[in-house]
């Protein structure tokens, strides 16, 4: 493996949503990262019926170990694993990995270097701990849910980029970099709680300073960042596809002006919230006399801050997300730039296990 993280040892305990991603994102670093994945993988009626094929985009760049482990034995390769490994990752509701015997103190008394990687929605600990959620539940309970969508409507679900990849994954990948670097000085291992409601929250942190200063209100749809103010949304063309206009700065918005042909000095008043509803009448007239393709010839690359609005097919396709090869294609699977299958005795002789060994396992059905 090449990259910042090469020579990193990482065992994953196969979950869902963030956990994953978040050990998608060490394997694309060069972390060898080896899942622990069920003997039994996943029936096609589950609600996420690309998991354990190729179209499990967050399963890339690792090899995966099956293990059953309802067996003694299977727990041993488990817990032996995890004496080899710098870094474990598991994204079960709080006690699971304790009632399996893996909890972390069992785990650094044998391997007091470990970083001990935990992801749930409300944490380790608090009222809210044992309960079952998804995603939207944990970003309502930090506000930030309650700032997204139209005023009229009830808050729109942001996909699950806030709480599962933005404040779970990436908060769980940024605090196990963090306590590897610091067990390689200390020689001590820790364990990581990344909550997805404190990540979600610590991604507001520009909001609630705003609130805090008056800058920011709880009306939803009546601040700068929000789709209040009419130059920074998202407008409906004369084709029914959409654009962004994000025109914050006075010298952008200026431009935007200047290049959309709009002269009424009642628009140069931009920060006047009350100008805004009729600024937004005549920017949804004005973005609807041209098509898509049409806006973007005319603003695309301009200091006006525009993009199309693409979907997920036409994405990958955009030149600069080509230029930059932000897609690539694994195996006919269009996805994110930086394929699973189950190498268990691969892994296990990597890491140490002799062939008799190994044969034996096999033979007791542990892998």
């Amino acid at each position: 493996m090449t990259g910042p993280l090469a020579g990193l040892r990482v065992v994953e305990m196969v979950g869902l949503g963030p956990c994953p991603f978040a050990a998608m994102m060490l394997a694309d670093m060069g972390a060898e990262v080896i899942r622990i994945d069920r003997k039994t993988a996943p029936g096609l009626d589950h609600p996420l019926p690309m998991l354990g094929t190729k179209f499990d985009v967050m399963a890339r760049g690792r090899r995966s170990i099956a293990l059953d482990l309802k067996l003694p034995a299977a727990k041993e390769v488990a817990l032996a694993l995890f004496d080899k490994a710098d870094v474990l990752l598991e994204g079960f509701r709080p006690g699971v990995m304790e009632r399996l015997g893996f909890g972390p103190a069992i785990c650094h008394a044998r391997n007091p270097k470990l970083v001990y990687g935990r992801v749930t929605g409300w944490g380790q600990h608090g009222p809210l701990a044992q309960a079952a959620g998804h995603d939207l539940n944990y970003i309502a309970l930090t506000g930030m849910l309650h700032g997204m969508g139209r005023a009229a409507a009830p808050p729109a679900p942001p996909l699950n980029l806030v709480g599962d990849f933005g404040g779970g994954a990436m908060m769980l990948a940024f605090g196990v970099v963090c306590a590897v670097l610091e067990a390689r000085t200390s020689g001590k291992g820790q364990v990581v709680d990344a909550a997805m409601t404190d990540g979600a929250a610590l991604l507001g942190a520009m909001m609630y300073g705003m609130r805090a200063c008056g800058a920011w209100n709880d009306t939803r749809a009546a601040n700068l960042l929000d789709g209040g103010a009419p130059f920074y949304d998202s407008y409906a063309c004369g084709d029914g596809k959409f654009i962004t206009i994000g025109a914050l700065e006075p010298q952008f918005y200026a431009l935007l002006l200047h290049l959309t042909g709009v002269a009424d000095p009642a628009f140069h008043a931009q920060m006047d919230r009350q100008a805004w509803p009729q600024m937004r009448q005549r920017f949804e007239t004005l973005f609807k006399t041209r098509s898509r393709a049409d806006w973007c010839v005319l603003l695309e690359g301009t200091d006006v801050c525009f993009a199309p609005v693409l979907d997920m097919g036409e994405a990958p396709a955009h030149p600069h997300n080509v230029a930059r090869a932000t897609f690539i294609n694994i195996d006919g699977v269009i996805q994110p730039a930086p394929t699973p299958g189950f190498d268990s005795a691969a892994i296990l002789a990597d890491w140490g296990w002799l062939d008799q060994d190994i044969g034996a396992l096999r033979d007791a059905h542990v892998i």
